[in-house]
C-alpha cells in the first residue's frame, strides 16, 4: 500500500517520547509565557514613560516620536499572541482541531519570515556590517565580531540561522502532528460493519454505545422501581 507524503511523516509522538497532544499544549504555554512577560515589560514601560523613554540624542533621530505608538503596536501583538497561543492550547487540550489551526499559520508566518531574513543576508551580506556599527560602542565583543571577515561572519550568521529554522521546523511538525491527530480523533467516530457469513450488523461508535447503555440501564432501573 502506498503512503502519502503527509502520512510517511506522521508520528504521534516527538522529542523525549512526548505525545504531540502534549507538546502543543506545552508550546502554547511556554509561547503564552513569554509574550506575557513582553506584555509586562511593555504596559510598565507606557505607565512610566520617563524612566524608559529614549532621547533624540540616544536614538541619533526623530524616532522618539514613534516611541510610544510603538509600543502600543507591540502590546497589541502581544495580546493577539496570547490569544492565539490560548486557543491552541484549548484545541489541543479540549481536541478541537480548528482551534489549533491560527497558531500553526502563525508558525508557517514566523518561519517564512526568517527565512526571508536568510535569504537576504546572502544577497546583501554587507547588511551585517551594518548592523554592527549601528550596535552601542560598549556592547559586548563587538570589536572582535566587527574584526573578522564579511564571509565569516555571513558563515556563523547563516549556520545560526538555519539551526533556528530547524528548530522552528520540527515544531511546525509538532503542531501538525497533533492537528492531524485530533482530527484523526474526532473522525475515528464511524460506524463500523462486523460481517459474519450470512449477515452484516452495523455498530455504532463506541461514545454512543456508551451513551445509550446509560440510558437504557437508567430507564430500566427507574421501570422496575
Amino acid at each position: 500500500m502506498m503512503l502519502s507524503p503527509w502520512d510517511r511523516w506522521y508520528s504521534s509522538t516527538c522529542c523525549l517520547c512526548c505525545h504531540v497532544r502534549t507538546a502543543t499544549i506545552i508550546l502554547g504555554v511556554w509561547y503564552m509565557l513569554i509574550n506575557a512577560v513582553v506584555l509586562i515589560i511593555l504596559f510598565t514601560a507606557l505607565s512610566d514613560p520617563d524612566q524608559y523613554h529614549l532621547t533624540s540624542a540616544e536614538l541619533a533621530n526623530d524616532l522618539d516620536v514613534m516611541d510610544d505608538a510603538n509600543m502600543c503596536i507591540a502590546s497589541a501583538i502581544s495580546l493577539l499572541m496570547i490569544l492565539i497561543c490560548g486557543m491552541a492550547t484549548y484545541g489541543a487540550y479540549k481536541l478541537h482541531a480548528a482551534w489549533i489551526i491560527p497558531f500553526f499559520c502563525y508558525q508557517i508566518f514566523d518561519f517564512a519570515l526568517n527565512t526571508l531574513v536568510a535569504v537576504s543576508i546572502v544577497v546583501y551580506p554587507n547588511t551585517i556590517q551594518d548592523y554592527l556599527q549601528q550596535l552601542p560602542e560598549n556592547f559586548p565583543y563587538k570589536e572582535e565580531v566587527a574584526a573578522l571577515s564579511s564571509f565569516c561572519l555571513v558563515l556563523i550568521v547563516l549556520l545560526f540561522i538555519s539551526c533556528i529554522l530547524a528548530f522552528k521546523a520540527y515544531l511546525i511538525a509538532c503542531v501538525w502532528n497533533c492537528y492531524r491527530y485530533v482530527c484523526g480523533r474526532g473522525s475515528s467516530e464511524v460506524l463500523l460493519y462486523v460481517t459474519t457469513n450470512d449477515t452484516t450488523v452495523l455498530l455504532p461508535p463506541y461514545d454512543d454505545s456508551v451513551r445509550w447503555g446509560a440510558l437504557f440501564c437508567s430507564l430500566h432501573s427507574s421501570s422496575t422501581d
